[in-house]
């Protein structure tokens, strides 16, 4: 194993940024999956928003993202995201991610909902993800400085005197220790807790899960974005039909031809994402038949402008040019996550969060399209600068022996599994309510109990439970998050705030109950 001092859990955009602005310091990337799969950041199709047009302005898309954000937006760090935007775009460039161009060689800018201004920048149309992985994957394994640990998988952080020391991991049967003075959580989202999802098997929260149990701080777990248009084809993950194509005219219709975004918001298909959402699953649980219909809009034009959407749809049967395409919410991205100061730092010492496992308070309650990326890339910067300035007070001095994993019951670890995603899409999905939010702790406690589940899987538990718990507490309907039984918004905005320790009571006071200890 390596003993390079700094390592980066995970190698999606968030974590290779991160390690490529970190170079010539020697890092080391630990990924389960080889370089480029099971990463959300591949299958991101929207593209990376940024203030280019002369119409435009960095404050402009700041007042976008606080308006997306329903009052829980940290305006300098926003105002820090966009005033950087551009130059990130120019630094993908030299790295030879091919963005999408006009005629007379402009960047070609979209449109998505919410945001005034077409400044959403794109590489082979709906293959922006991919993309640029390609270009930051032959970077990185060009760069001297970066060393990757493929097929090692990161199950806990070692804390002594509040401070992060090491990482155990695991690969086959086997479990280690690996010594860090400073570690780099860049491990996604949380997707895969909810039974219809955008995200790879990957995002099961297993980075909000090491951090709540070395003792960090977590914040607005309760904001699960569910994007509004994923392609109900029976697919687990399910394939996502990008905001770009109501960004470029597509409508919302159900099996009768009703338009029905013209009575639920005056924006229609370019409302906030959470309206949208919550406007499709009403259609489905009014028995409708909701569909995205590019016909009008796109018509033969939609293959070569969404190429990859067009593939999904042509091996499900389907043909975007002449068929609307059925749709249903998934759930796609967490603004909730690890607590951050300005400079990516989490509350325990020699932690810093990036990507989708931070909570940066830029997304808010309701993350504005397509700022995720960039996001990802301000804070791979921001991080790696603060890192190259640090001084580290701890020495690693850690014995580094393999030892055995515990026993599993892969049947029983699969059927848990897919009980906790039902569960949690049904009672803590887009609309909730005491009720059904208090069964879902109870019965995620049964869950707990069970002896012989795997790490990932009692990760997937705690962190489901501390979302649900997070939603409970917010007594209020505020972006992402809406409740039947708490319908208005609170006239102040405020964070929450979640501590393993502070979930256990908690979670007694909710449910009279002790969370239980990993079996």
């Amino acid at each position: 194993m390596s003993d390079h001092p700094i390592i980066i859990i995970g190698a999606g955009i968030a974590g290779l940024s991160t390690a490529l602005r970190l170079a010539p310091h020697l890092v080391t990337v630990l990924t389960g999956a080889p370089l480029g799969e099971d990463s959300a950041s591949a299958w991101a199709q929207g593209g990376i928003a940024a203030a280019l047009s002369e119409e435009d302005t960095p404050s402009l898309h700041v007042e976008d993202t606080i308006a997306a954000g329903v009052g829980l937006v940290d305006e300098g760090r926003t105002q820090m995201l966009t005033e950087h935007a551009s130059a990130q775009i120019a630094w993908l460039e030299k790295l030879g991610v091919p963005f999408d161009r006009q005629a007379d060689g402009h960047l070609s800018l979209g449109r998505e909902a919410a945001h005034s201004k077409h400044r959403i920048v794109h590489a082979g149309g709906d293959g922006t993800g991919a993309a640029v992985m390609r270009a930051l994957i032959q970077t990185a394994k060009n760069t001297p400085s970066i060393h990757f640990h493929v097929g090692w998988r990161a199950v806990d952080l070692v804390v002594e005197d509040g401070a992060v020391i090491g990482i155990q991991v695991v690969r086959d049967q086997e479990r280690a220790v690996l010594p860090a003075k400073a570690v780099v959580l860049a491990t996604g989202g949380v997707g895969q807790l909810y039974c219809y999802t955008t995200n790879p098997v990957a995002a099961r929260g297993e980075g909000l899960a090491m951090a709540a149990r070395a003792g960090a701080e977590l914040s607005d777990l309760e904001f699960v974005q569910f994007h509004p248009t994923a392609l109900s084809i029976g697919r687990d993950p399910m394939p996502l039909l990008t905001e770009a194509l109501r960004g470029a005219g597509a409508i919302l219709i159900n099996e009768t031809g009703e338009r029905f975004m013209l009575s639920v918001d005056k924006q229609a298909e370019l409302a906030p994402r959470d309206v949208v959402a919550r406007a499709i699953w009403r259609q489905l649980q009014a028995g409708h038949r909701p569909m995205l219909d590019a016909r009008k809009a796109l018509g033969a034009s939609f293959p070569q402008k969404f190429p990859l959407i067009t593939a999904v749809c042509e091996s499900a049967g389907l043909n975007p040019v002449a068929d609307a395409l059925p749709v249903a919410p998934a759930a796609h991205y967490h603004m909730g996550g690890v607590s951050i100061n300005d400079h990516g730092h989490s509350t325990l010492k020699n932690l810093w969060v990036c990507g989708e496992t931070a909570c940066s308070r830029i997304h808010g309650a309701n993350r504005l399209a397509s700022n995720s990326l960039l996001e990802a890339l301000v804070y791979g910067q921001v991080i790696a600068s603060d890192l190259q300035a640090h001084h580290f007070e701890k020495q690693c001095s850690i014995n580094v022996a393999p030892q055995s994993l515990k026993a599993v019951d892969a049947n029983k670890d699969a059927l848990t599994r897919s009980a906790l995603r039902k569960l949690m899409y049904a009672n803590v999905g887009l609309v909730r309510d005491a009720v059904h939010m208090q069964d879902a702790l109870k019965q995620l406690i049964d869950y707990q109990r069970r002896a012989e589940l795997s790490s990932a899987t009692h990760s997937m538990l705690l962190i489901a439970a501390m979302v649900t718990v997070s939603a409970l507490n917010r007594k209020e309907s505020r972006g992402a998050h809406a409740r039947d039984d708490f319908k208005t918004m609170h006239a102040q905005a405020e964070h929450s705030h979640l501590t393993l320790a502070s979930f256990k009571t908690m979670v007694s006071e909710w449910t009279q109950q002790e969370w239980p200890n990993e079996s």
